[in-house]
């Protein structure tokens, strides 16, 4: 075996076990953390077979911006796992028949074009993919990727707006009230006669 295939059997094994604990993770930060292994994991996968430009896209987007702003919003929300476990049994059975034909589906794909690879051509010592894809997504796909910054724009301005959200059980800091404050308001000076304590007399100390 060689070491490509070892690193490779060693990226989808560890690729596996961090999906498989994105979707059975109890708390959301840790399901989040396991979704960042689960992109960063494929984006090696990507180095392996030269496609560098696809594995810094998914670096740089997935787990530089699109999966850092989810970490910033589950730690905003401060979500319960009580609360997202609610009605979790009524959508268990729609969500396992969706989950069922995503899985045949992709069985039926991958099966069909096992089959079919044939040899790869031949590619020039001095090709770049990197140029060839950035020349094809800015010339004849320029519309679908400006699409596609606007919907990561949108997905922005949402988490921006869910951390500004009114919670009854939030306390929120108004600078404008904290500068008008003043000092009488906070703090009150009473004025107390002091007290001196008397030092005990010889009876009262026997009856003690």
């Amino acid at each position: 075996m060689s070491f490509d295939l070892a690193l490779f059997y060693l990226l989808a094994l560890v690729l596996v076990v961090a999906a498989f604990r994105v979707i059975t993770a109890t708390r959301p930060v840790t399901g989040v953390l396991h979704l960042i292994l689960t992109f960063f994991t494929a984006s090696m996968m990507w180095m392996l077979i030269q496609a560098e430009f696809l594995a810094l896209i998914l670096m740089i987007v997935y787990v530089g911006a699109v999966l850092v702003l989810f970490l910033f919003v589950v730690m905003m929300l401060d979500m319960k796992a009580e609360g997202l476990k609610q009605g979790m049994k009524v959508y268990l059975p729609l969500g396992l028949t969706i989950g069922g034909i995503m899985i045949v589906e992709m069985a039926v794909v991958l099966v069909r074009a096992w089959g079919h690879v044939g040899p790869l051509a031949p590619v020039p010592e001095d090709y770049d993919n990197t140029l060839a894809l950035g020349t094809v997504m800015y010339t004849d796909f320029a519309y679908a990727v400006q699409v596609g910054g606007l919907i990561l724009l949108v997905g922005m301005v949402a988490a921006i707006a869910l951390t500004l959200r009114r919670r009854p059980d939030y306390k929120r800091t108004v600078p404008s009230q904290q500068v008008r404050v003043r000092p009488a308001d906070r703090v009150r000076l009473v004025s107390m006669k002091a007290q001196v304590e008397t030092p005990a007399t010889p009876a009262e100390g026997a009856e003690k």
